[in-house]
């Protein structure tokens, strides 16, 4: 796994040319990736959302596409539509922004559900139903979605099923004052992405996401991800627990973090350190738990702190 750790770092510290302080998100966004599973980032306007989709795109080497989203978006602006050519009287398909490798969904919660499930057929399989025809998307198709969860008017909810497709949502939040010092020397003279070179190639992404497969999940951690799971399903503050695929991607993605760090193995920290990350998002909390100020945080840590971890000796 030194391949797949020595090229993590490689990833990490060109990225981090461009996000300052932001090293463990940008980590679980390279393990969402080398998972083939998809990101949400929740968070506020400024905090570097588009910037970071952007210079992770630059430094994979790989096609950057963005939707901005808005309540008059269909979903033929985002998968493309057939187009009647008048000399031939053929129809022609014309490919939607959804056709590269990292798609940023901008403010996704600003398109109509309508518009939204046009996304989950391309996240879930990787191609693209169309009057009959079936298109295929990129090896490497990634959505990076972003949502504001301070603005409401003009906004309609990710319906759960949209939301399950996510395999992690994460928060950027504010940079210290330090960090925030060190972003305006940086911008002196010009935007750092400006300057952004790849520091790999599409072949090597698919050796490493093919390295990553190899990590060894013991039985012992699967029960383990299994007990956190069902725990969200049977606690009494909460109206719908994870799904399976909250599980699957809980798996894939301590699998991810582990070879990043040059193991081959996963540890039952690498579970605990994306779990609230995978599950957070998933989780309806029933009305007399939020009326007490319980969120979805408090549950899921309070469910890794009681649930045992597996010991290996």
């Amino acid at each position: 796994m030194n391949q797949v750790a020595s090229f993590a770092e490689r990833v990490l510290r060109n990225v981090s040319r461009v996000i300052v302080g932001k090293d463990d998100i940008i980590k679980k966004m390279l393990a969402a990736f080398l998972s083939s599973t998809h990101v949400l980032i929740n968070d506020v306007p400024g905090v570097g959302k588009t910037m970071l989709a952007k210079s992770f795109a630059i430094t994979l080497g790989l096609n950057f596409a963005r939707i901005q989203c808005t309540p008059d978006l269909t979903p033929s602006d985002v998968t493309g539509f057939n187009v009647l050519d008048p000399r031939t009287a053929q129809f022609s398909f014309k490919k939607g922004p959804i056709f590269t490798d990292i798609l940023l969904v901008d403010e996704i919660n600003r398109a109509t559900p309508r518009t939204q499930s046009a996304l989950l057929q391309a996240m879930a399989e990787k191609q693209v139903s169309l009057d009959g025809v079936t298109y295929q998307l990129s090896e490497h198709f990634f959505v990076v979605a972003t949502q504001n969860p301070v603005e409401f008017e003009g906004t309609f909810p990710l319906p759960e099923a949209q939301l399950d497709r996510f395999a992690i949502c994460v928060s950027l939040g504010y940079v210290t004052k330090e960090q925030e010092i060190e972003l305006l020397k940086r911008l002196q003279r010009s935007h750092p992405i400006e300057s952004l070179e790849p520091v790999c190639d599409p072949k090597e992404l698919s050796i490493m996401k093919e390295l990553v497969k190899d990590v060894y999940v013991d039985d012992s951690i699967m029960d383990y991800v299994v007990r956190i799971v069902m725990r969200t399903r049977s606690h009494p503050d909460v109206a719908l627990g994870a799904s399976p695929r909250a599980s699957i991607a809980l798996v894939h993605l301590s699998r991810a973090l582990a070879a990043i760090e040059g193991r081959d193995f996963v540890l039952p920290d690498d579970v605990k350190s994306i779990a609230i990350d995978v599950l957070a998002h998933r989780l309806i909390l029933k009305p007399e738990a939020r009326l007490m100020r319980k969120t979805k945080f408090d549950i899921i840590q309070e469910i890794l702190n009681t649930e045992e971890a597996p010991i290996k000796a």
